[in-house]
């Protein structure tokens, strides 16, 4: 194994057991590795301390192991094992209710740049790091390994996550297909609720996972209530809404795509177009021209306005012309379920361009839960920069 030796005093954070080694801790590098490859990390003086895949960047390193060796043949089957043993202890793999689940959640299983989602049977695979690229075949076979018979297959789509670089084919495909299955997506159960899933063509991996629980939540209140499901996606929230007794629920999302797949959702789980309607535009033109009160339940939830440190400022006024829109659009009494995925905006920042996008408006709003990522999409107790999804639920008065 190729070695890398640390700056005096810069291997804190890694006897720590946080999952990244920072290019300015790296004193040394012995065996010039290639990006991708396993390398051992020391500290300066000598002592071993991780083994993780090399890579160029700010982030030298992304540890896989502190105390094992990845190049185990039985590294895979092992660390993906554990992951898996993880969401049967949630109750996700035997429940008759819900068949999708994320199996692996990058540094929250212990495998910095690996995300993981099974679909009824069907794992897809994103590759954010060169390292876990070169591996997606070593992957794929330890995924057969430990879900055996019930595998229907695997595929790979990095083409959109894994870093450029000259020799990756970054060619979105099938790792490994049981005989006889040709299918490009499938419907599977969250919470009951049936809905079609495209990892060809779907954003992502096909489906928002990250949502199950805050899905189930607005299913909860949305009981004789209007219904408005901003940046909609396939339409999770508006199923879930309709399910929960919803008068009406109108879907919005730019992407023609996406509505298409809304109303096969919608028709999906026996709901009509009398109960749901569909928009392709874009959602905040929408909602500055929609009547006051006309909903009672307003569901912002938009793609990432931040996606780095420099767009943080802007990101948060976004927000708060965003939230500040729905609570005075939100009719007296109502609901407002607003979210961020934005991992550089933390909950303090959020809360914070809600509080004054609320205190624009002069209407009295309360707090009713903090809303968070589901337990599959776990956060290292190591790396909490990987609590990524934060949301708030309003009351408006």
């Amino acid at each position: 194994m190729k070695k890398i030796y640390l700056k005096k005093g810069r291997d804190e954070s890694v006897r720590r057991f946080h999952p990244w080694v920072f290019s300015g801790a790296v004193a040394q590098t012995v065996g010039n590795p290639a990006e991708g490859d396993v390398v051992a990390v020391y500290s300066a003086e000598g002592e071993y301390l991780a083994s993780g895949h090399w890579q160029i960047g700010s982030i030298s390193v992304r540890i896989l192991s502190f105390d094992g060796d990845p190049l185990s043949p039985t590294f895979w089957e092992d660390t993906l094992s554990a992951a898996l043993a993880a969401r049967k202890a949630m109750g996700l793999t035997d429940s008759a209710k819900t068949n999708c689940y994320r199996l692996v959640h990058g540094e929250g299983d212990g495998l910095p740049g690996l995300i993981i989602d099974y679909y009824d049977g069907v794992c897809v695979l994103q590759a954010h790091s060169v390292g876990m690229f070169r591996a997606k075949n070593q992957i794929c076979e330890a995924l057969q390994k430990i879900y055996g018979e019930s595998l229907k297959a695997v595929y790979d789509k990095s083409s959109g996550t894994a870093p450029f670089k000259a020799g990756l084919e970054l060619v979105d495909g099938y790792l490994w297909q049981a005989p006889g299955f040709e299918a490009k997506e499938q419907a599977v159960l969250e919470n009951g609720h049936q809905f079609l899933v495209n990892w060809t063509e779907g954003q992502k991996t096909g489906f928002f996972l990250d949502q199950r629980e805050n899905r189930a939540l607005v299913e909860r209140y949305a009981r004789g209530r209007n219904v408005l499901n901003l940046f909609c996606y396939t339409g999770g929230f508006s199923v879930y809404a309709l399910g929960g007794g919803a008068v009406h629920v109108d879907s919005v999302d730019s992407s023609a795509k996406a509505m298409a797949m809304v109303d096969r959702n919608v028709a999906l789980n026996g709901f009509t177009p009398e109960q749901h309607g569909s928009y392709c535009a874009d959602a905040i033109e929408f909602l500055a021209g929609v009547d006051e009160a006309k909903y009672d339940l307003i569901i912002v939830d938009p793609p990432a306005f931040a996606k780095h440190r420099g767009a943080l400022r802007n990101a948060l006024r976004a927000y708060q012309r965003l939230n500040a829109r729905a609570i005075e659009k939100v009719a007296p009494g109502g609901f407002v379920f607003t979210f961020s995925c934005s991992q550089v905006v933390d909950k303090e920042d959020f809360a914070l361009a809600v509080f004054s996008a609320a205190a624009s408006t002069g209407r009295r709003v309360r707090i009713l839960d903090r809303l968070n990522q589901p337990a599959d999409h776990a956060v290292n107790i190591y790396h909490p920069e990987g609590e990524y999804l934060k949301g708030l639920l309003l009351y408006v008065e």
